[in-house]
């Protein structure tokens, strides 16, 4: 049977830095609360005056390519997978970004189309690429996200109120563009072994993405409480759980050696971790973050977590990797891949 793999991967991550400190202090209110205790992030990556979500994806995608066996040229197709969808100070609706992609990159012969499925978009975008692959219809294709996301935290440091505001979760963002590219896997050394989504829409109304209450600003408002219940938590390994017993397997004969969770903050990573545990009834793989320097980038933030430890030659030869979505809708999953000849230059 036809299975895809990770064929390279990019990323952008901008210069500038906020930290925590710098953040807080600039709020209307002044907060009562430790953010950097609770999150765990000291600084979160910020757009510079170049950046937007389209250059942040063009230069994600030529990191791709730089570390690729393809050109843009060779792309069948191309998905776009961005909450956010400025170009300059202007948002776009249509037309998709990925035909801006495909014209500025050269990948004349790409089809091409958007993906919106907010911090689950690059995975939504490389669900759908590695079903066209196993099915034929593609032979690879580029998945890629420009994430500059920065604005609701601007918002919420001009409206955010204590810890207990629905705006509270957007003082953890960070900006920052990736990119991944899929083709047909040719050993069992590099290749999606598991993949699999859920949607639970009776959690949609926990996380809002919209026009301020107060303002023209853009925010998120987010029950930070109900999000991240037990209940609400078990949903992924429960999930997994039931996946893997279709196939005859179980948590510990996958043997993983790392797993990647969405990089919201570094106690939300902790109690996923002891969730997964108890659900399992196994001990969890090493846990990879980021969160400490570029905080939660949004639809990028697995990525940019595996880009950088592959940068940094920090994982193991024939290593194998679980990652764990977190998404508004509530969107969760699993992504379970092996890789030995991904590499960063």
């Amino acid at each position: 049977m036809t299975k895809a793999r990770f064929e390279s991967i990019g990323a952008y991550i901008p210069n500038k830095r906020v930290s925590t400190e710098e953040l807080t202090a600039n709020m209307n209110i002044p907060p009562q609360f430790d953010l950097e205790a609770i999150t765990g992030i000291k600084t979160r990556s910020w757009k510079e005056d170049k950046d937007d979500s389209y250059t942040m994806a063009i230069d994600a995608a030529n990191s791709c390519l730089e570390n690729s066996k393809y050109e843009a040229a060779d792309l069948d197709i191309i998905i776009s997978c961005s909450i956010a969808r400025f170009v300059g100070d202007c948002s776009y609706y249509e037309p998709p970004m990925s035909l801006f992609l495909k014209h500025k990159l050269g990948a004349h012969k790409a089809i091409f189309f958007d993906v919106s499925n907010a911090c689950a978009g690059m995975f939504s975008g490389l669900y759908i690429l590695e079903s066209m692959i196993k099915a034929g219809i593609v032979k690879n294709g580029l998945v890629v996200s420009g994430e500059y996301i920065s604005t609701i935290a601007e918002t919420a440091v001009l409206e955010a109120k204590d810890i207990y505001d629905p705006q509270f979760g957007s003082l953890t963002v960070g900006d920052a563009g990736a990119a991944v590219i899929l083709d047909k896997a040719v050993d069992d050394n590099d290749v999606i072994d598991c993949f699999n989504l859920i949607s639970t829409p009776e959690y949609s109304d926990l996380a809002i993405g919209k026009p301020s209450n107060d303002s023209n600003r853009y925010a998120m408002y987010a029950s930070n409480s109900k999000m991240h219940t037990e209940e609400r938590l078990k949903i992924w390994p429960n999930f997994q759980i039931d996946m893997l017993a279709k196939e005859g397997k179980d948590f510990k004969s996958e043997q993983f050696d790392y797993i990647i969770h969405h990089q919201v903050g570094s106690k939300f990573v902790e109690r996923l971790l002891k969730v997964g545990k108890e659900a399992f009834s196994a001990e969890q793989p090493e846990s990879l973050n980021v969160l400490e320097k570029y905080g939660n980038t949004s639809s990028t933030s697995h990525f940019i977590v595996l880009y950088e430890y592959l940068k940094a030659n920090k994982l193991k030869d024939k290593s194998k990797i679980l990652m764990v979505p977190a998404a508004s809708g509530f969107v969760t999953g699993f992504l379970s891949m092996s890789i030995n000849n991904l590499a960063v230059k």
